[in-house]
């Protein structure tokens, strides 16, 4: 087993020098470029890159991860589009690795206010026509219209509110992260609003009355503490990913890339792991994750993306499963009364 995950850390080194070769003209202008506007996330890179004023990493205490497991601590912000980008590659990475990494969410503030001018974005309804084409770069649905019709003012407001939801329960956290990404990204749904994060935190089976409590005060605090740990760990954009050991090895994947190179950062540190095998029959994925859109499908049960879509629509037909469209794709969820 060693040796063939060294072949496939080989097979993933090759894709990995290519790729970098192939983005060494965007990193020149990137670097020439003074106003970087969060909003603008770039699909050539996969990120949405914030501006800093950093010159020195500040000290700040990073959490060692268990003994024998690989801390993921996983850089993200819930309007960020190339994080939604991610979410087959990082549902995945759960699924094969799962037994062997700990995923830590921090959130990175991409969008305090709109008191800036760059990048062609001064306000909200710029965004619009941007997150549509990120969705066909993606291939995963995105309504810019939400940009138009009901704008957030910063993404600070769900940001703190995932704190909160860490308090409670760090899996149903999650689970609120994914609920509001839905709720932006194909419902339209204005998530900085505490209506929509309280009706998120319900379908979650978080304590919505306890969350408020904790969002109005320890939330803020932990969210603080989030940017500080950014800013130690230099980050400059979303999503950031670093894998770490107790030893002190490190990887780090920066932006929205196949899942070989996030695959490869966990047996460049440890070679000797083994992937977990999967049931990845559609009702048992349903089962794990309550909703799927078809690139995610796709990339978890191995099914070709030309034909994953028309499954799921088949099992929509048959009642299994109910379909959520946009105009840049469909999501679908079971129906709670067939499991």
């Amino acid at each position: 087993m060693v040796k063939n995950n060294n072949i496939i850390i080989l097979f993933i080194a090759l894709l990995n020098l290519a790729a970098c070769k192939g983005q060494s003209k965007t990193n020149n202008v990137n670097e020439q470029t003074s106003n970087v506007n969060p909003l603008l996330c770039d699909p050539q890179t996969g990120v949405c890159e914030v501006t800093t004023n950093e010159t020195k990493t500040p000290t700040e205490k990073k959490e060692q991860p268990s003994k024998n497991k690989i801390k993921v601590v996983y850089f993200t912000d819930p309007i960020c589009s190339s994080c939604w980008g991610i979410e087959p590659q990082l549902r995945k990475l759960k699924l094969e690795y799962g037994q062997d990494i700990e995923i830590d969410y921090r959130m990175g503030g991409l969008l305090p206010d709109w008191s800036y001018n760059s990048g062609g974005i001064s306000k909200p309804s710029d965004v619009a026509h941007h997150w549509d084409e990120v969705s066909a770069y993606y291939d995963m649905p995105i309504d810019g219209d939400v940009w138009l019709e009901d704008p957030l003012d910063s993404s600070y407001p769900p940001s703190i509110a995932f704190k909160a939801a860490q308090l409670q329960d760090k899996n149903k956290a999650i689970l609120f992260l994914r609920e509001l990404r839905e709720m932006v990204f194909l419902k339209k749904k204005n998530i900085a609003k505490w209506e929509h994060m309280a009706t998120a935190a319900k379908n979650v089976g978080l304590n919505v009355d306890l969350l408020k409590t904790d969002y109005e005060e320890k939330a803020k605090l932990l969210f603080e503490e989030d940017l500080k740990l950014a800013r130690a760990y230099r980050v400059r954009g979303f999503p950031t990913i670093y894998f770490e050991d107790n030893s002190g090895n490190q990887e780090i994947v920066y932006g929205s890339k196949a899942y070989a190179f996030y695959e490869m950062a966990i047996l460049k540190i440890q070679p000797t792991i083994s992937k977990s095998e999967y049931a990845k029959d559609w009702t048992t994925l349903f089962t794990k994750y309550n909703s799927l859109t078809a690139r995610e499908f796709s990339e978890l049960s191995g099914t070709p993306r030309s034909q994953s879509e028309q499954l799921l629509n088949d099992l929509m037909e048959k009642e299994y499963l109910e379909k959520i469209a946009t105009k840049n794709g469909a999501i679908w969820k079971i129906k709670k009364s067939n499991f």
